[in-house]
């Protein structure tokens, strides 16, 4: 698997967003900024992090004990600087109590599926090509793809697709899926394909790419508990972060871009009630947003790199401690 393929999203961008909180002037020596990438990937973020930013030092978190390994050998000229952990990202707090990290100065979320995951064919991510329908992050551990499919009860099936793929065929295509699993248990990616084309209307295998596409990410989600963990890990981030300290969230979907929204959006608030004269400190925002609204990719990124194409960069400062 070459990493030279991996080609980092809105790279730039993100680590402009950082910079401020990465090269505070005023630190003591010895003292350098934390920043934790909490989707390390094919490290390709990372390794920009540690080479912008040549005092800081890093904390790269993932699930992924393949990533973890080819990450360790390309972050390996950077020594002690960089800290590689095998844990999901809602694990956050628990990684850095085990370090003796109390705050941190930057967090980066590059959400979604990894390009390693999509290009290693025997992973099963891919609708575009047969492989073992697996579909986990961590492949040491939870259920597969394809014991989803052929064990969930139909109404939980229909609300997977409905609620994590946003499928509006999710009934038809599970009555498909039920009747087949019924025949023989489903194993591979190319026949659940083949059942999803077979099952759509004409109308709507004319719009949106592959009729699959939304299936697929709805098995995803699911086996990988993608929506919980993140409710649970961007606000562990924020809580993380020392006041000047900086999060990025690159997000992939609506689903997830709505999520950190309404999180960075919470913070960003003035939580205080109508009609007081004087906003007492613990009712004042906590975050101040750095972009406005989702940024996108330009276009020449994404002509250059076609998975940037949906993603969605949100970005926000934490701005004062919590009150107790």
């Amino acid at each position: 698997m070459s990493q030279t393929r991996h080609v980092p999203v809105m790279l730039q961008r993100c680590l402009d967003l950082l910079a401020p909180a990465l090269q505070r002037p005023g630190r003591s020596p010895g003292t350098g900024p934390v920043v934790v990438d909490c989707t390390l990937g094919l490290g390709g973020h990372s390794e920009a992090l540690l080479t912008r930013f040549p005092e800081a030092r890093l904390i790269a978190l993932d699930r992924d004990t393949e990533a973890l390994r080819l990450s360790a050998e390309r972050l390996a000229p950077f020594g002690d600087r960089a800290t590689l952990v095998h844990a999901v990202y809602d694990e956050l707090p628990d990684v850095l109590d085990r370090l003796g990290v109390p705050r941190v100065d930057g967090v980066l979320f590059d959400l979604g599926v990894s390009s390693m995951q999509l290009d290693e064919a025997d992973r099963g991510f891919a609708y575009a090509q047969d492989a073992p329908l697996d579909m986990r992050m961590d492949q040491t551990t939870g259920v597969s793809a394809a014991e989803v499919l052929n064990t969930y009860a139909p109404g939980e099936l229909v609300r997977i697709l409905r609620a994590y793929g946003e499928e509006k065929q999710a009934k038809r295509i599970v009555s498909a899926i039920v009747r087949e699993r019924d025949r023989e248990p489903f194993a591979n990616s190319a026949r659940l394909v083949e059942l999803i084309r077979d099952a759509l209307p004409q109308a709507a295998k004319r719009t949106g790419g592959n009729p699959a596409k939304r299936t697929f990410q709805a098995l995803r989600i699911e086996v990988n508990g993608e929506l919980t963990v993140l409710e649970r890990a961007v606000p562990a981030a924020v809580a993380a972060l020392a006041v000047g300290g900086r999060i990025a969230v690159l997000s992939y979907h609506s689903l997830e871009d709505r999520l950190v929204k309404q999180v960075f959006a919470a913070g960003a608030a003035n939580t205080a009630p109508p009609g007081l004269p004087v906003v007492p400190e613990e009712y004042q925002p906590r975050l101040k947003l750095l972009t406005r609204g989702a940024e996108l990719p330009t276009e020449e990124e994404v002509a250059e790199n076609r998975r940037a194409a949906p993603a969605r960069l949100r970005a926000a400062e934490r701005i004062r401690e919590d009150v107790a």
